[in-house]
């Protein structure tokens, strides 16, 4: 019941500007993990690197991530 409490949570404190499913997803999973290559998102989601690409250039332009070295990771 806790478990399920706090994951709600998290998802009702999702930044508004997340407006697609692959947005969410991507953000979430760079949350997770705490930072992660475009690699290494591409294998653990399983989408296009291209695709990939996409949505971490829109995350990014947001200003909700930035990319650390080959790393993306969470805006502080």
């Amino acid at each position: 019941m806790l478990r399920d409490a706090q994951t709600t949570d998290r998802l009702d404190q999702l930044p508004t500007e997340l407006d697609s499913a692959q947005s969410k997803l991507v953000y979430l999973s760079l949350e997770a993990t705490g930072g992660a290559t475009t690699a290494d998102l591409s294998r653990l989601l399983n989408m296009q690197k291209l695709t990939i690409l996409s949505v971490l250039s829109s995350l990014e332009s947001e200003g909700l991530i930035e990319q650390s070295d080959a790393e993306y990771v969470p805006a502080n």
